[in-house]
C-alpha cells in the first residue's frame, strides 16, 4: 500500500487526507498544532460560498484599496513597512488583472462542483456542523454599487450559478432582523453555511477511524525528496528530529506552505492575508430571534455573518497585509461589533469573542492544485478566501493527481 505524508491539519489538510484514504492509500497527517483546525480553520466567517467566488485582481477593488490604505478602521489594511515579498506579490497581483474575468468564472465553477462532495462526506460520516441551508444575501446601499454587481453577476452566471436579484422589500422579507436602507440585492438560494472547525474535526476523526494517523505538536524541519519522501519533524522543546518515510507528500499548509515549498526547491507564492471574525454568543431568547438566519454579506462594509446554530452568530471580515502576524486589534475588531449593533439592535454585544487568522492567498488568487518540480511532490494550498468553500473538490483533484503519478 502507497504511503502519502499530508502536511497539515486544516481543512484542506483533512479532506485532502479522506479523498487519500478513500483511495486506498495509507495516509498520516503532520501538524503543528496539538488538534486539528486550530489556525485558519479555527473561526472563519462560515460562508460556503459561490457567490462569492469573484477574484480580488480587478481594478475596482485596487481602487478602493487605494482609498482605504489610510484608514485605520478601513475593510483593507496594508502595512507600507518594507517587505520583499509582499511587494514582490502585489506586482504579481497587478499582473494577474488581465486574468480576472476568467479566474472568477473558474472558481464559481469550482466552488458549485464543491458543494456535493461536500454533502456527500458529511452524510457519510455523520458530522454535524450548524449546517444552515438558507442561502446568502448580498446587499448594497445605493444604485451604482448595485450596478456593479450586475457585472460580477454575470461573471457568476457564466460559472453557472443562479441568483437572482432582490429590491429592498424582498430583503427585508428574506431576513427580518437586518436593519439598514438597501438599493437592492442578489440572493443565493444554493449556498449555505457551517461552522468549519466542527466539519474540519469531525471529518478528523473520521479519517482516524479509517486508518489516517495523526502526528501532531510536530514542526517540519526537513524534506528529502526522490523516489522515497523523508519528512523529519521535531518535537518542540526536543533537539532530535523523527523521521517518516514515505512515497509522497502533499503540502496543505497554509501560509506555511511558501517555507515547505522551498525545501523541495518549488515556489509557492502565498501571502499571509489576515481576517478578523467576531462569535457573538446569543445568550437569551431575544438574542436569538434578533439574529440572522440568512447568511449576509454588506459589500461596502466586506462583512459577512453565519448563523452557527442557535446560539452562536458569527460575524467576519477585512483583509490586512502585514506578514505573519496574529495579534488580535482592537480597532479591526470593533468595526465588526459596531455593525453588528447597527444591523441588528437586538443582538446583545456583552459576550464576543474575537479571532484572527491567515488566508493563505496566491497572487492570482487560484489555489494550488499540482505536482512540484520533485517526483512525488504535490500541492493543494493557497486557497485564499475560498478556502472552506473549495476544500472539498480541491482535495479530490489532488487525491486524483496522486493515485495517477504514484501507479505510473
Amino acid at each position: 500500500m502507497k504511503h502519502v505524508v499530508v502536511i497539515g491539519a486544516g481543512i484542506t489538510g483533512v479532506t485532502t487526507a479522506y479523498a487519500l484514504l478513500k483511495a486506498g492509500l495509507k495516509v498520516t497527517v503532520i501538524d503543528k498544532n496539538r488538534y486539528a483546525a486550530m489556525e485558519t480553520s479555527f473561526a472563519n466567517g462560515g460562508q460556503l460560498s459561490a457567490s462569492n467566488a469573484e477574484v480580488w485582481t480587478n481594478l475596482g477593488t485596487i481602487i478602493k484599496g487605494l482609498k482605504w490604505m489610510l484608514r485605520r478602521d478601513a475593510p483593507l489594511l496594508v502595512n507600507p513597512s518594507p517587505s520583499w515579498h509582499k511587494y514582490s506579490w502585489f506586482t504579481k497581483f497587478l499582473l494577474s488583472v488581465p486574468s480576472y474575468e476568467q479566474n472568477t468564472i473558474k472558481t464559481a465553477e469550482m466552488a458549485i462542483e464543491a458543494r456535493q462532495h461536500m454533502f456527500d462526506i458529511a452524510k457519510d460520516e455523520n458530522i454535524d456542523f450548524d449546517l444552515v441551508k438558507r442561502g446568502i444575501l448580498h446587499v448594497y446601499y445605493d444604485a451604482p454599487s448595485l450596478r456593479a454587481a450586475e457585472s460580477v453577476n454575470e461573471l457568476l452566471r457564466r460559472g453557472g450559478l443562479e441568483r437572482r436579484r432582490v429590491d429592498p422589500a424582498e430583503i427585508s422579507a428574506l431576513e427580518p432582523a437586518l436593519k439598514g436602507n438597501f438599493a437592492g440585492g442578489y440572493y443565493t438560494e444554493s449556498d449555505f453555511t457551517g461552522d468549519i472547525h466542527k466539519f474540519t474535526r469531525g471529518l478528523a476523526d473520521a479519517c482516524s477511524k479509517a486508518g489516517g494517523k495523526f502526528l501532531f505538536g510536530r514542526q517540519v524541519e526537513k524534506i528529502e525528496h526522490g523516489p522515497r519522501i523523508i519528512i523529519s519533524s521535531s518535537v518542540e522543546g526536543e533537539k532530535e528530529l523523527e523521521d517518516i518515510v514515505a512515497d509522497g507528500v502533499v503540502i496543505c499548509a497554509g501560509v506555511g506552505s511558501r517555507r515547505l515549498a522551498t525545501m523541495v526547491g518549488d515556489s509557492v507564492d502565498v501571502y499571509p492575508v489576515k481576517g478578523y471574525s467576531i462569535t457573538v454568543n446569543l445568550d437569551s431568547p431575544e438574542a436569538e430571534e434578533g439574529a440572522p438566519w440568512v447568511s449576509l454579506l454588506d459589500e461596502q462594509a466586506k462583512i459577512v455573518t453565519s448563523r452557527l446554530g442557535s446560539k452562536r452568530l458569527r460575524v467576519a471580515g477585512t483583509a490586512e497585509f502585514n506578514g505573519e502576524n496574529l495579534d488580535i486589534r482592537h480597532d479591526r475588531t470593533k468595526p465588526l461589533i459596531d455593525w453588528t449593533i447597527k444591523r441588528f439592535p437586538r443582538v446583545p454585544t456583552n459576550s464576543v469573542v474575537p479571532w484572527a487568522g491567515l488566508r493563505p492567498m496566491m497572487p492570482n488568487m487560484m489555489p494550488q492544485v499540482r505536482s512540484g518540480k520533485s517526483e512525488n511532490v504535490f500541492y493543494n494550498t493557497g486557497h485564499g478566501h475560498l478556502g472552506w468553500t473549495l476544500s472539498c473538490l480541491t482535495a479530490e483533484l489532488v487525491s486524483q493527481l496522486i493515485r495517477t503519478s504514484l501507479t505510473k
